[in-house]
């Protein structure tokens, strides 16, 4: 459907509308009704349910829960594994090496964090906000923004049945306007409709490009002799080494099952890099093995992780609305927490947004908002980390954990970062070099024990897409793949996809660019991580995608 032929949908209004209910969406949601029961709030979910898209680590941090349920225990929140032991290794590819804990930042403690499945999380949440008058509405993808000159009024929701060629098929459903007197854009990382806001009205102007890691997690039942749990290990090095920066989790929740996830940093130069093959590969390794071995894999998904940090901040408010949680890019990289600050990013909207509300105000920017974050609990959190990114990614991982360690345990102990503040480089679809430059990895095959081809594990992400749709995964330009990325940078999206949802294919005509879009897991990887720019990923029709069911 084109501009030009605008269609007629109803309108709903709100006094806020929220996109997204992650963390952050649900959060501000509760706080609006917490200030006042008689605030119109909506929560729209892409997700078929609330949770049934949430990937997250984790390790929750529950500062932002104190803050905004104080007595979630006594409400029966699903948070109950709390951090035991934490262990930190560094591995080579037939051993390892302890780092001991006494050399770590105090913030880097988990001592009093909890080993949560943050879709369940979530589902609590969203029980919360329902009972204090919240509508939430899962399946309803907000696919467009609605504009009012440079102003947010609302956007669109719910629209369902084009057929692959973009027109309405017979069981069209236009969807709807729902218009807020503020909008809150709580889609999680690379948001199709923040990108777009960003764009239009240069949120991210004199602020570092923002950094992304790609997440991949898959959960283990293990033999109830191998499990302790509570128990917290990172590791660093191998299988990377010096292709790429990044490291692993292993997380020991409950019933004996393990959170096992690997996180690649997507400025990698070189082209021929696998990231999910490294993943795989590190379940090979004798420390890792030797605790899978005898179990078995239940659950796969992935997402990209926002690395930037406090430099790639963006403006958090424009005129109509603000971005919250991950579309606001509020990651603490080196404790690989953000779900903390992506609470507090919704309590201090809703307040921003419940003041100017009860002042007789709509639709201006919530300064306020921008304020309390770049100046409070956020603020403190992600400034006494923000050069160990820029570090890593200039000097590599040793100059950063000493380097990066000195600059966190000084602004610690006295708020002032020694070493400044460090800026990043290129984007990281530019990090990316030419294939010609760099030689290609040998992989090891899947042993279907330890590690699985890519197609395995997407079944158990529990994926579905419509295949009657219009493909939302939009190529700028369909000549770029074979004419460009293929001679220049081998197709990169071949192995960057963690969904093998970008095949190149053979045929006697020569090669074909390929997109499988029923296989994505809307990590947004590609829309990151392509060289050329030049795929842009929007939100399929509501419901569509991963069904995660407790990650």
């Amino acid at each position: 459907m084109t501009d030009q032929n605008p269609i007629e949908r109803e309108s709903m209004e709100y006094d806020v509308v929220i996109v997204g209910a992650g963390p952050a969406g649900l959060s501000a949601a509760i706080r609006l009704k917490q200030i006042d029961p008689e605030i119109q709030v909506v929560v729209l979910e892409k997700g078929s349910e609330v949770g049934a898209h949430i990937l997250s680590g984790a390790v929750l941090d529950p500062s932002g829960l104190n803050r905004l349920i104080p007595d979630w225990k006594d409400k029966g929140a699903p948070i109950s594994t709390e951090v035991t032991d934490d262990n930190f290794y560094v591995l080579g590819e037939s051993g390892e090496i302890r780092v001991p804990n006494w050399p770590m930042p105090p913030l880097m403690n988990n001592h009093g964090n909890y080993i949560v499945s943050m879709g369940n999380v979530c589902r609590w949440l969203a029980e919360q906000a329902e009972e204090l008058g919240v509508e939430v509405f899962p399946g309803m993808a907000a696919s467009k923004v609605v504009w009012d000159g440079n102003r947010v009024k609302g956007v669109v929701a719910g629209e369902m049945g084009l057929d692959a060629d973009g027109t309405p098929g017979p069981q069209y459903e236009p969807g709807m306007e729902l218009h807020g007197k503020y909008v809150f854009i709580a889609e999680g990382v690379r948001g199709s409709l923040a990108k777009e806001i960003m764009a239009r009205l240069n949120l991210s102007d004199g602020h570092c490009p923002q950094k992304f890691g790609l997440g991949m997690k898959e959960i283990w039942e293990v033999a109830p002799e191998k499990f302790h749990k509570g128990r917290v290990v990172h590791t660093m090095g191998w299988p990377l080494g010096k292709n790429a920066g990044g490291g692993s989790f292993i997380y020991h929740f409950e019933n004996n099952q393990v959170l096992v996830g690997f996180v690649v940093h997507l400025n990698y130069a070189n082209p021929h890099l696998y990231p999910y093959a490294e993943f795989q590969r590190f379940k090979h390794h004798p420390m890792v093995a030797e605790l899978l071995e005898g179990g078995k894999r239940v659950a796969y998904g992935a997402r990209a992780i926002s690395e930037g940090g406090w430099q790639s901040i963006p403006e958090l408010s424009f005129d109509g609305g603000v971005l919250l949680g991950c579309s606001a890019g509020l990651v603490n990289v080196p404790r690989i927490k953000g779900n903390h600050n992506a609470m507090i990013s919704g309590i201090e909207a809703a307040e921003a947004a419940a003041a100017a509300l009860r002042e007789g105000r709509e639709g201006d920017r919530l300064e306020a908002y921008d304020a309390a974050v770049r100046g409070g609990e956020i603020a403190r959190d992600l400034k006494r980390v923000r050069n160990v990114k820029p570090i890593w990614s200039k000097l590599g991982l040793w100059p950063s954990l000493v380097l990066g360690g000195f600059d966190m345990w000084v602004s610690n102990l006295t708020g002032w970062n020694p070493l400044g503040t460090w800026k990043h480089g290129k984007s990281d679809a530019r990090a990316t070099g030419k294939a010609e430059d760099f030689t290609p990895i040998d992989y090891p095959k899947p042993d279907g024990k330890l590690s699985f081809d890519r197609l395995t594990n997407v079944a158990f992400s529990f994926t579905n897409h419509e295949e009657s749709q219009p493909c939302h995964l939009k190529l700028k330009d369909p000549q770029v793949p074979i004419a460009v990325n293929l001679p220049e940078y081998a197709e990169p999206a071949q192995r960057y996809c963690p969904a093998g949802v970008y095949e190149v294919l053979e045929g006697p005509e020569g090669p074909k660019f390929q997109i499988n879009f029923q296989n994505c897991v809307h990590c947004k990887t590609c829309d990151i991580k392509d060289p050329s720019q030049n795929i842009n990923w929007t939100t399929p029709q509501g419901g569509d995608g991963p069904n995660y069911p407790n990650m």
